[in-house]
């Protein structure tokens, strides 16, 4: 009895023991959640669901560090207080077992009721419910009202105009002065506001700002390029920057740089970041057989000193002085040209404050980044009209989509409609109604750009877009914007059909989702006595699925002729060993390639490691 009774109190302390990290745990969660969810809406204060989803799906190296340390500086302190207060009543309660019970209860029924209030918080601010609902809703929008270029007539002129054509990163109609149709008592980009102003917005009679709505699916840069250059929103079965791990981009669809490549147009990007992130490089060379011009191509060719990153790759002083040589050689040849570019030092997290920055706002960092990046396209553009090549050229300045930084227009009105900065410079043509005060969207920029380059549309509509140049209604004159944004959320058997050819079960993304089986190949030193290589196989990750065999794939020829297949065998300790038999390969010395397969249960392959053996 004695002993049953030690036993027992055992039993008893230990769980007392383990209730008090439960419990710990979830106090501790209940606070991050608590944490987590103000910090994000006071970071992102207009935060829709598609945009959560875009966050959270979002690979961890496109986040900027001070976004992190914001997280961490916000979160992890109050957290960490409320652990440490849990912890402390436990303690000074472990001896009175009525008031420990009673502030046991008290501490799970105020976490609960925190959790609770957090997701009803979410769940009512993000309307998550409409969201799960257009998710799951089949929609005949963009079927019906899409408009394939590859079907469409369009009518260049004899003389081809030129194209440059500049987005600027997170550029907003906002950030102009409330007299000029922004939202600040100060005009933090007065060059831009000017451009836009003296040339075409589509503000008709009225004289303030005017600028595109960036709609469901194209407030992220990739997202912003394809939607300007198709009018399609990028609604993708996979993570919303993984487009890099295609093997190509939406190939059964028309975009902008296919009709100008077929119209005989050299085209040039140049970007002051890599240009392979989210698939950019793949979608210009997909469309249009762009030459990719990026940071690694600068860094490559010796343009950038060997160590030399700042920012997100190099500054956008360094990009338009880039860009101003490959006009002049693009211009000096025969061809019309395109030179698409992307500016940089405006991203998020408050930008960046390159040589040319001033102080003029103070300490308001952002706001200097935004003037300085006005000024630098200002002059830019001045460069520009003073080339020869001016007078036949066309110039579209766009921002990509609404500002990611977290707090710069959080005081502005609430009944603000935000825009994207839009200016089209030196048109061919002129609007046929020049007091109508347009209601666009980025898709309209597809239609609109060709039409100011001279280009006869049959029926002034491409893709999702209206020539804005035209006296025909676009999409959201017609519908109103959140109906559009509704639709746009829905499944759509055309969005289906173009994205058929995404691989979501690519390697390359399975390894960013960390879903891909993975594994550690050794080569052990080649045994002559017995002419066996032997590669060892272990450190087996994601393999829930079980190991149906291993096998290596093993060749010495560069063109891969002599290539073998051996079936490695388990091991005692759960590796595997592949012997290689180097006869079959007439004793040839050097490298063996090896490459290991594993065939899970459900008879699934995917290539899991390889490794290089030698042979002396």
């Amino acid at each position: 009895m004695k002993k049953e009774k030690i036993f027992l109190k055992i039993i008893c302390k230990f769980l007392l023991f383990l209730g008090a990290v439960l419990l710990i745990l979830f106090g501790g969660f209940s606070a991050l959640l608590s944490a987590s969810v103000k910090w994000m809406f006071e970071t992102w204060p207009h935060l829709s669901m598609q945009e959560l989803m875009f966050q959270l799906q979002s690979p961890m190296e496109g986040t900027s560090k001070d976004m992190i340390n914001s997280y961490i500086d916000f979160c992890v302190p109050a957290t960490v207080i409320i652990i440490f207060a849990i912890v402390i009543i436990l303690i000074s309660c472990r001896k009175k077992k009525k008031m420990y019970f009673a502030m046991t209860a008290a501490v799970i029924m105020m976490s609960a009721i925190v959790i609770a209030l957090d997701v009803h918080t979410v769940w009512a601010r993000l309307d998550v419910k409409d969201y799960v609902e257009n998710m799951n809703t089949d929609s005949a929008f963009i079927d019906t009202n899409y408009v394939d270029p590859a079907e469409t007539e369009l009518i260049f002129p004899e003389e081809k105009r030129n194209l440059i054509y500049i987005f600027l990163e997170s550029m907003e109609t906002t950030y102009s002065s409330t007299e000029d149709g922004g939202a600040f008592d100060e005009n933090y980009i007065p060059e831009l506001t000017r451009l836009a102003v003296e040339n075409e917005d589509f503000s008709g009679a009225d004289q303030e700002l005017n600028g595109s709505y960036a709609m469901n699916y194209t407030t992220w840069t990739m997202a912003a390029l394809f939607a300007h250059t198709s009018g399609l929103p990028l609604s993708i079965p996979i993570e919303d920057n993984s487009m890099d791990t295609q093997e190509s981009f939406l190939p059964d669809m028309t975009a902008l740089g296919d009709i100008l490549e077929e119209q005989g147009y050299n085209q040039t990007i140049l970007l002051g970041s890599g240009g392979s992130f989210a698939g950019r490089s793949l979608y210009f060379t997909d469309h249009g057989n762009y030459s990719i011009k990026d940071y690694y191509y600068y860094h490559d060719s010796g343009k950038l000193p060997k160590d030399y990153w700042v920012w997100w790759g190099y500054e956008d002083e360094k990009l338009f002085e880039n860009a101003k040589e490959e006009l002049l050689s693009l211009a000096s040849q025969d061809e019309p040209f395109n030179l698409t570019m992307l500016t940089v030092d405006t991203h998020f997290e408050d930008g960046y404050t390159c040589e040319l920055c001033g102080t003029e706002f103070g300490d308001n960092t952002y706001a200097n980044v935004l003037a300085c990046s006005s000024s630098q396209v200002g002059r830019f553009i001045r460069w520009i009209q003073r080339q020869d090549f001016y007078e036949n050229t066309t110039i579209v300045l766009s921002g990509d989509h609404l500002t990611m930084d977290s707090d710069f227009c959080e005081d502005i009105d609430e009944d603000y409609e935000r825009k994207v900065y839009t200016a089209y410079i030196n048109s061919a043509v002129e609007p046929q109604n020049p007091e109508w005060r347009r209601e666009y969207s980025t898709f309209d920029s597809f239609p609109t750009t060709l039409a100011s380059l001279g280009v006869k549309i049959t029926g002034e509509r491409l893709g999702l877009g209206t020539n804005l140049f035209s006296d025909r209604q676009t999409l959201v004159e017609v519908y109103g914007v959140d109906e559009v944004n509704r639709e746009l959320m829905k499944k759509s058997d055309l969005m289906d059909r173009l994205t058929e050819s995404i691989d979501v079960n690519n390697r390359s993304l399975l390894i960013r989702a960390g879903l891909i089986p993975e594994a550690k190949a050794t080569a052990l030193p080649y045994d002559f006595t017995t002419g066996l290589l032997q590669i060892k196989i272990a450190d087996f990750k994601n393999a829930d699925n079980g190991i149906a065999k291993i096998s290596a794939a093993v060749w010495t020829k560069k063109d891969q002729s002599d290539l073998q297949w051996v079936e490695a065998e388990l091991q005692a300790d759960g590796s595997y060993l592949a012997n290689i038999n180097v006869s079959g390969f007439d004793y040839t010395t050097g490298e063996y390639n090896v490459e290991i397969y594993l065939t899970d249960n459900l008879g699934d392959q995917y290539l899991v490691a390889d490794t290089i053996g030698n042979v002396q």
